[in-house]
């Protein structure tokens, strides 16, 4: 009876903390634990206080442009320790030597748990480290390193249990900003951007890197991330490379459907997004298309291309699909709306971006949390705010992290931060922060 007493104590505590965390996510990757760029934690401050939201710990790290990932009480990041990093210069590489790291953190209190170290020569433009968010499946870690090596690593310790080296296994050269594809986890497979005749898409055995299938032939792989999405009655797996988008049947690789896009010096960056009915695709110069997709079969087809004033050419950011409407950031720093039917732009404002002028490559990452948005832009601050097709209201604005990189003569941060557990957690060059978002 007294042990009876004891489990029901105990059950009741884990009972209680669960509901103290409300709706709480892990946010294990890349636009979050649906890669949908949509946190659905609640709890949470309206807005913020006039001394900014409270910083919950500060851990030192080095340059990457990877962003963090967050599970089961662990924080994962990764990073490039060098002794001087050259000034950043779009075209052309540089060849830095130095050790391709990646770090765990408690979530709680940022002590750190273990790091994994790998000597790795870079040849990029941009040599910063790392581009690709860590990928967390249950007791495994997959990270992409930015020369392309991709790793397996136990969450327990940070030990090797399987690696590729992917450029020299598939037979092509590392692109000039480095491998940028975010993995994609599906059930068994790690689903991975990779490059080589009929290999830019790669699927592995997550359990032990052995390939599955492989896909599509390009000149360069790009640097978008792969996708699943419902359309047609079926799953479709979308890759875009730099010659077209392209859905596959994520089980086999089989090919669906492929239309022809071409963004200028092969940057194919932001991940293509789908509401259902829509699918976009976009990239810089005015490299932009909409594709109506099929509801009776995987199929698509296209309903406008982008050009001046119509739709969006964003560089590196993710736009966001709702309700018929995309909301995004332009080339220049312009956050959109677009009416998804036929590229019409509703608005434009510079203010949650660079606060009210053009920047070459302007970039803010916007995330969707209950009625609003968070947008985390390449200034470090984060701000509230809601958007519609009737315009965007800003509700509160924070300045959570410095901009420590540099691209074009200005400061930036372009790493895509995580939201779990209360907090935002994202990086710099110099630190990794958590900044408790809870309401008081």
């Amino acid at each position: 009876m007294k042990r009876a007493l004891q489990c029901l104590g105990v059950w009741c505590t884990i009972s209680l903390a669960a509901c103290a965390l409300g709706t709480a996510e892990d946010w294990p990757g890349w636009l979050g634990p649906r890669r949908d760029s949509v946190w659905r934690e609640t709890g949470l401050l309206e807005s913020f206080p006039p001394e900014g939201p409270p910083v919950r710990w500060r851990q030192p790290i080095q340059a990457g442009f990877a962003g963090p990932a967050v599970a089961a009480g662990r924080v994962v990041v990764s990073d490039f320790v060098t002794q001087e990093l050259p000034p950043p210069g779009a075209s052309r590489r540089d060849r830095v030597e130095g050790v391709e790291r990646v770090l765990c953190f408690s979530a709680d209190d940022g002590v750190l748990r273990w790091k994994h170290e790998e000597a790795r020569s870079y040849y990029l433009s941009y040599p910063a480290g790392p581009r690709a968010a860590p990928a967390i499946d249950a007791d495994r870690v997959y990270t992409l390193g930015a020369m392309g090596h991709l790793r397996c690593l136990r969450m327990t310790d940070g030990s090797l249990i399987w690696s590729h080296d992917l450029p020299s296994e598939y037979g092509f050269e590392t692109p000039q900003w480095g491998c940028a594809g975010h993995p994609l986890i599906d059930d068994r497979q790690l689903i991975c951007l990779v490059g080589g005749p009929g290999s830019i898409v790669v699927s592995f055995d997550k359990y032990t890197g052995q390939e599955l299938w492989r896909a599509l032939s390009a000149k360069e792989p790009g640097y978008s991330s792969p996708v699943l999405i419902e359309a047609g009655g079926v799953r479709q797996l979308i890759v875009w490379h730099p010659e077209s988008v392209n859905s596959l049947n994520p089980q086999t690789g089989e090919l669906y459907w492929s239309h022809p896009l071409e963004p200028d010096w092969a940057m194919s960056i932001a991940t293509p997004r789908s509401d259902g009915t829509y699918l976009f695709v976009g990239a810089i110069i005015m490299k932009s298309m909409a594709l109506r997709l099929s509801r009776d079969r995987p199929a698509a087809e296209v309903v406008w291309h982008g050009e001046k004033g119509v739709g969006i050419a964003p560089t590196t950011s993710t736009p966001f699909l709702e309700d018929g409407y995309l909301y995004g950031v332009d080339r220049e720093g312009e956050l959109r709306c677009v009416e998804l039917a036929t590229g019409r732009q509703l608005w434009t404002t510079y203010a949650a971006t660079t606060s009210g002028r053009r920047t070459d490559n302007a970039t803010a990452f916007l995330v969707k949390q209950a009625a609003r948005f968070l947008i985390f832009n390449e200034r470090g601050e984060l701000v509230i705010a809601r958007l519609s097709p009737a315009g965007y209201q800003e509700v509160s604005r924070a300045s959570i992290l410095e901009p420590a990189g540099l691209s074009q003569g200005r400061p930036i941060v372009w790493s895509h931060p995580a939201f779990a557990e209360g907090c935002v957690f994202a990086r710099n060059d110099r630190e990794l922060v958590c900044v408790s978002l809870a309401a008081p």
